[in-house]
């Protein structure tokens, strides 16, 4: 299921929702009350309550987004290291150079179709995964330089392979949910509390107050959907997470 058909059906759902109690509850109204009698300390209250929630909200939103950013510039780091590995040892002998690159790109292949996806369901990294990246550090460690030119290079190599190592392992970390689940439990709460909060304001049936009931029950739930989106880095939309690795080896990832 897409992720645009779940957030349309969760906002098309808590639209229906809440028009529906809003029916339901103008049945049960006497016809001679009148809604100016609202107590303003109610008013204050759910004014003061929306506030609050939008502000976690907005708290949350900030921290997958930056969770979610963080995760991308690893993989990014990864990728690319991987990439100047690839391209660094053209100075090496044919054979040399032509096994240093097969071994990258048979660990850029596996990290793109299958890494990835194991990872989203199951979280870290896989043994599979750090064997191939074993087998580049040997490949690029284990060469020793034939002359200065060669050794200028091999150094760097080495370096190169220590950052897509260390970038594999802060992958492996960023791979669970960001969110706690006392988080999200606060933060379905409170939309169930904000929402409930404007049937206290007695919402009449015409089309001005129950386009507002739609559209604010909705927004919620679009919110919500953000966060929940967002809330797993490599959960969701494995297209964008393998992007660096794509985008810098497309001869293997094509």
């Amino acid at each position: 299921m897409s992720e645009w058909l779940v957030l349309t059906l969760a906002m098309a759902a808590a639209c229906a929702v809440v028009l529906a109690i809003v029916v339901i509850n103008h049945r049960r109204i006497p016809a001679d009350d009148d809604p100016s009698e609202t107590p303003d300390v109610i008013e204050y209250m759910t004014m003061m309550i929306g506030v609050i929630y939008a502000i976690v909200l907005g708290l949350a939103i900030a921290g997958v987004w930056e969770a979610r950013g963080a995760a991308q510039e690893v993989a990014r780091q990864e990728a690319q290291a991987m990439h100047e590995i690839s391209e660094r040892v053209e100075v090496y002998p044919v054979m040399d150079r032509t096994q240093i690159r097969a071994d990258v790109d048979a660990y850029v292949t596996y990290v793109v179709d299958e890494e990835f996806e194991r990872q989203a369901a199951q979280g870290g990294t896989t043994p599979e995964g750090d064997a191939l990246l074993q087998k580049v550090r040997r490949s690029v460690t284990d060469y020793q330089p034939a002359n200065d030119f060669e050794g200028q290079a091999y150094q760097p190599l080495v370096d190169q392979a220590m950052v897509a190592d260390d970038a594999r392992g802060a992958r492996g970390q960023s791979a669970g949910d960001t969110m706690p689940g006392v988080v999200w439990f606060g933060l379905i709460i409170g939309a169930l509390v904000s929402v409930g909060l404007i049937f206290t304001l007695q919402i009449r049936r015409t089309g001005r107050e129950l386009l507002l009931a739609g559209l604010y029950s909705a927004l919620i739930a679009f919110l919500l959907f953000l966060i929940w989106d967002f809330d797993a880095p490599y959960g969701r939309g494995l297209a964008d997470s393998a992007a660096p690795f794509t985008e810098l080896f497309p001869q293997v990832t094509g």
